[in-house]
C-alpha cells in the first residue's frame, strides 16, 4: 500500500467511534455512567474521540491511540489490528448526544467523619471553627468511602452537585455523577452575612470548596 492510501486508511480507522472499539479490547461500559468504561488497563472516561485513563494518568484521541493504549501495540501494529476488525470502509454515524448522568448524592457515613475532619484540619490546615457550621448545616459531610463531600447548592438551597475530596496519601478529587456546577456552588460561611456582596465584603470566587474555606480563613 502506497503512502496516500495508507494515510486515508489511518484517518478512517482513527475516526472510528471509541464505543465500537472498546468492547473488542475488553472494555465494559459503566451501567451508571455512560461516559465511563472499565478496561483491563483501568477506568477510562470517554468524551467523543477523547479518552482519559484516570488510573494511569494518561489519555489520547482517536481509535488508534486507544488501541495503542489498551493493547500495548505500536502505531503500525495498532493500525493492522483495527484493519483486521474493520476491514470494510467505515463511515461512522454522527455522534449521538450523550444523555446527562442522573445526579446521585453520595450517602453520608457519620462513622467516616473523623477521618475527613482529621484530613481537613491536619494536612489542609483548615480551622475547626470554620468547619463546624458547615458540618452542622450538612453542606460538608463524609460519604461511605471516606471522602469529604462538599454540597453544591442551587436555587432554594437544593443540592445540584457535590465536590468529592479523598483524604488519602495520593491526592484525589472529583464530582458526584450528574453534578451540574453551572447550576449552583459551594459557599462559605454556611449562613450568608448581611453585608455579603457590598463594597466592604466582596464575593470571592474560588476553584474548589477547600480553596474557599482556606480563603475565608486567611481573610
Amino acid at each position: 500500500m502506497t503512502f496516500w492510501p495508507r494515510r486515508q486508511q489511518a484517518d478512517a480507522l482513527r475516526a472510528l467511534p471509541l464505543e465500537w472499539v472498546l468492547p473488542l479490547c475488553g472494555g465494559q461500559r459503566d451501567p451508571r455512567d455512560p461516559r465511563k468504561w472499565h478496561t483491563p488497563q483501568g477506568v477510562l472516561s470517554v468524551t467523543g474521540p477523547k479518552f482519559m485513563n484516570w488510573n494511569r494518568g494518561t489519555g489520547g484521541g482517536g481509535a488508534i491511540d486507544l488501541v495503542i493504549h489498551l493493547q500495548h501495540l505500536d502505531f503500525k501494529a495498532a493500525l493492522a489490528w483495527l484493519a483486521s476488525h474493520f476491514p470494510a470502509p467505515v463511515t461512522p454515524p454522527p455522534p449521538e448526544p450523550t444523555p446527562p448522568a442522573q445526579f446521585r448524592l453520595p450517602a453520608p457515613d457519620p462513622g467516616k467523619l473523623g477521618r475527613v475532619h482529621q484530613y481537613l484540619t491536619g494536612p489542609r490546615a483548615l480551622p475547626p471553627a470554620l468547619l463546624a457550621p458547615l458540618l452542622q448545616a450538612g453542606t460538608l459531610y463524609a460519604d461511605t468511602r471516606g471522602n469529604a463531600v462538599f454540597l453544591l447548592l442551587g436555587k432554594e438551597n437544593r443540592p445540584v452537585g457535590a465536590e468529592l475530596r479523598g483524604p488519602t496519601a495520593q491526592p484525589w478529587h472529583g464530582l458526584a455523577p450528574g453534578s451540574q456546577k453551572d447550576r449552583g456552588c459551594f459557599a462559605v460561611p454556611a449562613q450568608p452575612l448581611p453585608t455579603l456582596g457590598t463594597a466592604d465584603r466582596p464575593v470571592i470566587l474560588c476553584e474548589s470548596a477547600i480553596d474557599a474555606i482556606s480563603c475565608l480563613a486567611l481573610h
